[in-house]
């Protein structure tokens, strides 16, 4: 039977998500963060065959599984969810770049790097799900919550876009509030243990740096969830497509991030392209909320969204690499003038 989805009228939700659904979605879950910490159990670098097979799993099974939510659920549901996936994932990527910074900025080795993502990726999971229960509740309580996603959402495009044109995102790592409240009540080794986060020094206990590591990385998470769970409530108001989309974004993002670790300089358009879909997105949450109280508001189709998110991604991409061909260009030592002194 099919059970067409989309955004719930003001005042009321409605979901695919029965007791067993949630039971078996969050055992996989689970299992999946438990399989990662095995393979994080001892530190190594990550190959890059290493993550390309990961990713290509993380990519397989969202994929495979919005195949049986379209046949057992209904076309308009899969649309639901495969756009919701897409955003998700976009923001996602959008995360890596600040993630990069936090692990430079703290110079952690490459061998501890997966470990620290995956302790990011946890945190991250608990919160939105914390968040998306409480979306969950308030939508159904209040239509005004739509209003109120669709402003955050459009605030948060305002500041993207600003960070954008500003030459990208900058993390201050030493002036984060948990990093200076850490180094205020414990001491903190001047090198990294290995896994350990916490070690007795000079008779008693000391954060290591990794400890740091993760605490910045989970104050991140907060202003993730801020983002990405309004956004996808924009898609759709299931809160179990919320969570299944969000989850499946998260646990690829650890091997995602040493296959594009390389290349996300290269994505130089990547937040004017996010900025605008959050803006598109929010004006959709806006639209939605006006047209309980009007009818004659228009709302904005599933399939549209997904057919505008996609055209804008390819859009960024193509600039992008265009932008970054186009640079190259200029400083290659074959057209480079002699007197030139910028660098490469």
């Amino acid at each position: 039977m099919s059970l067409p989805l989309s955004l719930p009228a003001p005042g009321g939700t409605t979901t695919i998500g029965d007791p067993w659904l949630w039971s078996v979605t969050v055992a996989a879950v689970l299992l999946l963060v438990a399989l990662d910490f095995l393979l994080t159990r001892r530190p190594h670098e990550v190959s890059m065959r290493e993550a390309l097979g990961w990713s290509a799993f993380y990519v397989a099974l969202p994929l495979a599984f919005g195949v049986w939510v379209w046949r057992v659920h209904g076309s308009q549901t899969g649309l639901e969810y495969y756009t919701g996936y897409l955003v998700e994932k976009s923001l996602s990527v959008d995360n890596l770049f600040v993630f990069i910074i936090i692990l430079t900025a703290f110079a952690v080795p490459r061998v501890l790097q997966q470990r620290v993502l995956l302790i990011g990726i946890v945190g991250a999971l608990v919160l939105r799900a914390i968040f998306i229960a409480v979306g969950a509740a308030l939508i159904s309580r209040f239509s005004v919550t739509f209003l109120v996603f669709g402003l955050i959402l459009l605030a948060t495009a305002w500041k993207v876009l600003r960070d954008t044109r500003r030459g990208g995102q900058h993390v201050d790592v030493a002036t984060l509030p948990v990093v200076r409240l850490t180094r205020r009540l414990m001491p903190v080794t001047e090198d990294y243990r290995g896994t350990r986060m916490v070690v007795r020094q000079g008779g008693r206990r000391a954060l290591t740096p990794l400890a740091l590591v993760a605490l910045a990385i989970l104050g991140t998470d907060v202003v993730f969830a801020i983002d990405s769970v309004p956004a996808v409530y924009g898609i759709t108001g299931d809160p179990y497509l919320v969570f299944v989309t969000n989850a499946f974004a998260l646990l690829g993002l650890r091997a995602l991030y040493f296959v594009l670790e390389g290349a996300l300089g290269r994505l130089r358009h990547l937040g004017y392209g996010l900025s605008v879909i959050l803006a598109f997105i929010g004006v959709k949450l806006v639209l939605h909320w006006a047209h309980g109280t009007w009818e004659a508001v228009p709302t904005v189709p599933t399939l549209a969204s997904l057919l505008v998110i996609v055209g804008i991604l390819a859009i960024t991409v193509v600039t992008s690499l265009l932008a970054d061909r186009r640079s190259s260009g200029e400083v290659s030592p074959d057209r480079r003038p002699a007197a030139s002194g910028r660098p490469r």
